[in-house]
């Protein structure tokens, strides 16, 4: 099947609509820790461009003041904590808790009252907190960055939507290890899970959000 057949398919299924954005709007900057985003780890690629698209879109955030939530994975040294992800996945077995390859980026320059996240599964929301982190800071709209967009970034887009939160994956502030799965992967995220934009229309967002919010104080 084509491409473009691909795409009447999905039209045809009224699928791709639209989310309806909120008014309190948070990033999370999904596993860009440095076992993502160094190729001398065996899970890493040269992600140095979607880690500056990020870092340019946490700026435009804090300066808004809104909430920054940092995720990375790591395993305790006998790997029991990583179940059957390992088998299927054995670099993982390198993201272990106090190693360099868990630490996040830090070309994002994460700030000290920014929390993070450590995880032991694909979606951000599995095993985590992160449900009554985003309660407790008001958040009604996600936008989400990080690696790999096959598979953490899309896994936690599906929970995000099933949680109920629109959610806006910028495409410059998102990467994968191959170009084929992160075009794959961004367009069915698009389809069904997540608005696709561009990093100047998330920043657009937060600003439209500011603006909004000191007319109305």
């Amino acid at each position: 099947m084509s491409s473009e057949q691909t795409r009447e398919v999905y039209q045809r299924a009224r699928l791709g609509q639209s989310l309806t954005l909120g008014a309190r709007p948070a990033v999370l900057a999904v596993d860009f820790s440095r076992g993502f985003t160094d190729p001398e780890c065996a899970m890493g690629a040269d992600l140095t461009k979607e880690v500056e698209a990020t870092r340019g879109l946490l700026d435009v955030a804090r300066e808004a003041e809104l909430p920054v939530i940092f995720t990375t994975i790591g395993f305790e040294e006998n790997l029991k904590d990583g179940s059957l992800w390992l088998e299927k996945a054995p670099g993982l077995a390198e993201l272990q808790v106090g190693g360099k390859w868990v630490e996040i980026d830090p070309r994002l320059r994460r700030r000290e009252e920014e929390t993070v996240i450590l995880k032991k599964g694909a979606s951000a929301f599995f095993g985590t907190n992160l449900p009554s982190i985003l309660v407790s800071q008001h958040v009604d709209t996600v936008i989400m960055c990080g690696a790999t967009t096959s598979g953490c970034i899309r896994a936690t887009a599906i929970d995000l939507l099933q949680y109920g939160y629109p959610t806006l994956v910028p495409r410059e502030c998102v990467g994968d290890r191959a170009q084929e799965p992160h075009e794959a992967n961004l367009f069915d995220i698009q389809a069904k899970y997540a608005d696709v934009v561009s990093s100047e229309e998330a920043s657009a967002y937060i600003e439209s959000v500011v603006r909004k919010s000191g007319a109305s104080a």
